[in-house]
């Protein structure tokens, strides 16, 4: 099931059945009113330094933790690439088989952005997603005259779905989707199986344990489709290069990468 502005993706992969049952996600447009005269109506405390104003993330606390920094357009990783033909050594030792066409974040996942994140994740701070979808959607717009077709995020299984009760990656996505005026989907790409957690894992494991991990909808042809594929932490990389490696095999002609934060 595809969403469009006026009627957001549910299901399977992007709220447990508590969630949905609450009533999952409403239209973008009435939620962003809502937002707005909730702002209005009542202060609001900075998720960075807890000063009370009407932003979840205060403007001095934004300007700090937004400091642009040079990296690698292919992966992210922070450096200067000017003069290695606009990509860092590693990418260019792979860039033959490397699923994915470019990567942008907001900045690494350290301190003090990776407290919005972990939040989200594990507080169920989705307020937070919201902000990190408007801060996406201006880098994006800043850094690239390709817009993607289609944002798609990275699934869950069944069973982290069920504990978490949301896909975080999904909650960014959707006001990430209005906010470019684009489609998104959140059913394009399932996960078939549940695998066992990355953060141990060394990159040999981390993608022998992805094989396979992911599908597209009912063998969709994505033919001629530049897809953003939205996550909230980009670590080495694995999990969104194996969902882009399906994506392309499905016929998407370009997948740009969109993490909220990049490990460094």
């Amino acid at each position: 099931m595809s969403a469009t502005h006026g009627a957001p993706a549910t299901g399977a992969q992007v709220y447990a059945p508590a969630a949905q049952a609450a009533g999952g996600a409403g239209s973008g447009i009435s939620q962003r009113l809502v937002a707005g005269l909730w702002r209005a109506l009542l202060p609001s405390a900075c998720a960075l330094c807890g000063a009370v104003q009407s932003e979840v993330v205060c403007a001095a606390c934004a300007e700090i933790a937004l400091q642009p920094t040079p990296r690698c357009p292919r992966c992210a990783s922070p450096g200067d690439v000017r003069g290695l033909g606009l990509a860092c050594h590693a990418c260019l030792a792979c860039v033959d088989d490397d699923p994915l066409d470019a990567t942008l974040t907001l900045g690494d996942y350290a301190g003090p952005l990776d407290t919005l994140v972990l939040r989200l994740k594990f507080g169920a701070a989705l307020p937070l997603a919201e902000w990190i979808a408007a801060r996406l959607a201006d880098r994006l717009c800043a850094a690239s005259d390709t817009i993607p077709d289609v944002l798609v995020p990275v699934p869950l299984s069944p069973q982290r779905l069920a504990a978490r009760g949301f896909n975080q990656a999904w909650e960014i996505a959707r006001p990430l989707s209005l906010r470019l005026d684009i489609r998104a989907d959140a059913t394009l790409l399932a996960r078939r199986r549940d695998t066992v957690t990355q953060r141990t894992l060394d990159l040999p494991a981390r993608r022998a344990n992805l094989r396979d991990a992911f599908a597209v909808r009912h063998h969709e042809r994505l033919d001629g489709l530049h897809i953003g594929l939205v996550d909230d932490v980009m670590t080495t990389g694995a999990t969104l290069r194996e969902a882009a490696r399906v994506l392309k095999a499905h016929g998407a002609s370009r997948v740009t990468a969109l993490p909220a934060l990049r490990t460094p």
